[in-house]
This record gives C-alpha cells, sequence and structure tokens, in this order.
C-alpha cells in the first residue's frame, strides 16, 4: 500500500518593509505558519522586482519604504501585468481617512493602520489569498477595508 502526505498548498507572502520593528514582526508573525512559505524585501524596488520573479500569492508592504514611496511601489507592481493581479496589503502609520481613501483607490487590497491587531493582519493574508484570481478568481476588496476591531490584543505599535 502507498500512502502519500496530505498537506495543505504552500501559499508565498512577500514582505516590504524598511522598518526594522515592522520587518521583524510581521516576518516572525508570518513564518509561524507552516503553510505560508515567506519571501522579504527591506527596499521597495528589491520587493517589486522580487514580487515580479517570484510570484507570491500576496504582498504586505509597509508604505513607509526608505528608497520609493509605498504608493511607487504598488503602481509598479499594478503597471506590470505579471503582477497586476497580487493582492497588496498596506500597513501604514498614517491614519488620515484621505490617504487611506486614495491607497484603496491605488489598488491596495487592504490597509491596516499601525497599531494594528495581529489577527487583522493574519485574516487580511488569508482572505488575500484565497482571493487571488491565480488560486480561485478575481480579488475583491472587503466592505470594511480596515478590518475587523476584534482579534488579540497584541498590537504592532512600530511607525
Amino acid at each position: 500500500m502507498i500512502y502519500q502526505s496530505i498537506s495543505m498548498p504552500h501559499r508565498t507572502v512577500m514582505v516590504i518593509a524598511s522598518d526594522p520593528a515592522t520587518f521583524q514582526l510581521v516576518t516572525q508573525l508570518i513564518a509561524r505558519r507552516d503553510d505560508w512559505k515567506l519571501l522579504t524585501a527591506t527596499q521597495g524596488t528589491q520587493g517589486v522586482d522580487m514580487t515580479s520573479a517570484c510570484q507570491p500569492d500576496v504582498v504586505v508592504m509597509d508604505t513607509g519604504l526608505s528608497d520609493i514611496g509605498g504608493l511607487d511601489a504598488l503602481k509598479m507592481l499594478r503597471d506590470d501585468f505579471s503582477t497586476s493581479h497580487i493582492p497588496v496589503i498596506a500597513l501604514s502609520s498614517d491614519a488620515q481617512q484621505t490617504h487611506i481613501d486614495q491607497g484603496l483607490k491605488a489598488g491596495f487590497y487592504r490597509y491596516l493602520i499601525k497599531p494594528f491587531r495581529l489577527t487583522e493582519l493574519l485574516d487580511a493574508i488569508d482572505e488575500a489569498v484565497r482571493f487571488n484570481p491565480k488560486n480561485i478568481g478575481p480579488v475583491v476588496p472587503p466592505s470594511n477595508p480596515q478590518g475587523p476591531s476584534e482579534g488579540l490584543p497584541s498590537r504592532l505599535d512600530a511607525t
């Protein structure tokens, strides 16, 4: 008799963050998931290039990148046919509603404000992976783009 190992398919999550505290917390959180493969970049242009080359299922991007703006990096991803379908989740310390609206209009799948609940990020990644067109169908942003307020009490306080 032949036995096969049945496991969840690995999904790839690309993290692009220049801020050391954000980078460390988010990468450690994602690395805990056995069903997620983690790719990382500490610069926006490097992250855009790696996203194009590796085709992750979802990108988690801190909008406060040191080399290019988060909206500029997002535009580069949206303008490239090979990456235009990949959901991008923004992490931002900018809570101004006009900037949130601008980010969502530009194409961020979700826009999470720091400090955010860790479960918000995990839920957003799970949702984005499920709705990635290469996995199931079209990317449809949720009705509440800032996410639910319930979850773990732990928060990301990096700015």
